[in-house]
Parts: structure tokens; sequence; C-alpha cells
């Protein structure tokens, strides 16, 4: 069984790198696979704070800053967490960091470690199309929120936190369109993908291990389930 976990680069490196929550997550991920034979991960992750940084800084160093030029930046610092992922699960995962979701080849080991792959897309559409690839179960996206709501809690105070939304609800929140650094539960562009291809997503706090730990065991849980079987 193919776990997919898209793991937000701000819970990774929301300014430093955050090694206490590396090490506890690495000894989650390899209980469960000592747990399991069977269980395998793919675990994608963003760019952080170090993304954001220097994105910020290159539009303020451009009068005409381009997109293009933005999205390359944040690609490369998701490329560098997941450099220190894979070596952090190096033992359990002997291919290169993917770095183009549409061309990697078989999974060999138990974990398998991407990063961003090109302008117009985040780490969630490559988790998606990873997810669709090796037919995982479900995708679980870890970030700095524990529900989606319906709208910003830090701006709107009504807002309300979501347990369970269709895709096409979800789109209506979230939007068409990627650009990059934008802030959203997941991407428009991958939800639009796993909404093609009927894919359940969960988005949960990344911090919250045993929360996680839940989630891989199909027990109750805080979070938003996106898609699945809902209409």
């Amino acid at each position: 069984m193919v776990t997919v976990i898209s793991l937000g680069g701000s819970i990774v490196a929301p300014d430093d790198v955050d090694t206490t929550f590396l090490a506890d997550f690495s000894r989650l991920i390899r209980s469960e696979l000592a747990e399991d034979e069977k269980t395998r991960f793919i675990l994608v992750v963003g760019g952080g704070g170090p993304a954001r940084r220097y994105q910020q800084a290159y539009r303020q160093l451009v009068q005409q800053p381009i997109d293009d030029q933005a999205d390359w930046i944040g690609i490369m610092a998701t490329r560098l967490n997941a450099q220190l992922l894979r070596a952090i699960f190096s033992d359990l995962c002997p291919q290169q960091v993917v770095i183009d979701p549409t061309e990697v080849g078989p999974f060999v080991g138990r974990i398998l470690v991407a990063a961003g792959w090109k302008p117009g897309f985040s780490t969630d559409y490559d988790a998606v199309l990873l997810a669709e690839r090796f037919q995982a179960s479900r995708l679980i996206n870890l970030s700095n929120i524990q529900k989606v709501y319906t709208d910003d809690p830090r701006k709107n105070p009504e807002a309300r936190p979501i347990d369970a939304i269709s895709w096409d609800e979800f789109l209506s929140l979230v939007g068409d369109e990627w650009v990059p650094g934008k802030n959203v539960p997941f991407d428009p562009v991958a939800s639009r993908h796993a909404k093609k291809l009927g894919l359940e997503v969960i988005c949960a706090a990344g911090k919250d291990l045993e929360n996680l730990r839940r989630i891989l065991h199909h027990e109750p849980f805080v979070g938003t389930t996106i898609g699945g079987n809902l209409p």
C-alpha cells in the first residue's frame, strides 16, 4: 500500500530547519514501515520559509518581477528540503529525489522523496501526479493549519472549520489559478486533477504527529477530508 504525504515546507523549515520535528517524523514513519512490510510512503516536500524569503527578495530587487522566476526560486528551495529528507531516510530510499513526476521509474525501496518540478505547479500537484502514478490509496496534506476553513480565519472571525468537503465546494473556496507562494490549503491546479482522479485528500496539522498516526491507522482524527466518496 502506497500513501503519499505532501509535507509543507513550513513544517520542515518554517525559518531554520526544524530538526526536532524531523527526528520525530522519522521515528513515526520508520515505526509504520516496521509494523507492516507492505507499507510504502511517497514524501513530497515544499519550500517553506526559505522559498518565501528568496521570492520576496527577488520581488523587491526587480522592478518587473516574472512569476516564472519566482517559481524557480521556490522550486530550488523544495529540492534542498527534499535532499535533506532523502538523506535522513537514505537507508530506506535508494532512489534519487524525484524532480519530474512524469518521468519517475519503478518504486524501489520503502520511501520515495520528491520535490518541485517546474513553474506553474506546486508540490501539491507533484504529489497528486505521484499518487496517480503509483495508485496511492490516499494523499495526506500536512501544513501549519488543522483544518480547511470557509474563509481565512486570520482575516474573518466568522470563518468556520470544515470536517469534509467535496472537490467542487473546495475549488469554489480556493479559486482556479496557482500563484507562486500562494497560501491555500491545497493548490487549485492539484485540486482539479485530484477531482478528476476521484482522489481523497486529507488536510491536517503537520506538527501533530499523533494525529498523523491516527490518520494512517484509519482512526478518528482532526482534519478535513476533501473528495473521496463525497459527491
